[in-house]
């Protein structure tokens, strides 16, 4: 069970986990042991989540999120496979809580008299600059 929050919660039954052999650091040992994980979780089709956190996770670009709805998380960080098997949860246990938080919608504002005065001001002293750089020939 990864307990993402209070009201959040996702069974194992949801989630996938297989073992694959670690690049990296381990001498010997990591040709023979299978210590990294790979975690699936279908967010398309969990039953666990609510509607509106499914829907955020989806519509983000995350290049984690399969076609087909599917998060897949790698670890391989440690060499022990049960510590990469929880950085593996608290890693999903992350992206879920990034996802329930609602972002504030934006208010949208006019600019203030004062800020377009200053945004010409710029502008034409900007353009006066550029003028002078122009030789003037007056021919005689």
């Amino acid at each position: 069970m990864v307990e993402v929050a209070a009201s959040l919660r996702i069974p194992d039954s949801e989630l996938s986990e297989s073992f694959v052999r670690a690049s990296g650091p381990g001498g010997q040992n990591v040709n023979k042991v299978a210590s990294a994980v790979e975690l699936r979780f279908d967010v398309a089709h969990s039953p666990s989540l609510p509607e509106a956190v499914r829907a955020r996770l989806l519509a983000r670009r995350d290049r984690r999120l399969t076609s087909d709805g599917v998060l897949v998380i790698q670890a391989n960080r440690f060499r022990d496979q049960g510590k990469n098997r929880e950085d593996a949860r608290a890693r999903l246990a992350d992206i879920l809580r990034a996802a329930l938080h609602v972002p504030a919608r934006r208010v949208a504002t006019k600019p203030t008299r004062a800020s377009k005065e200053r945004r010409i001001a710029s502008k034409k002293k900007r353009a006066l600059h550029k003028r002078t750089r122009s030789k003037t020939w007056d021919r005689e």
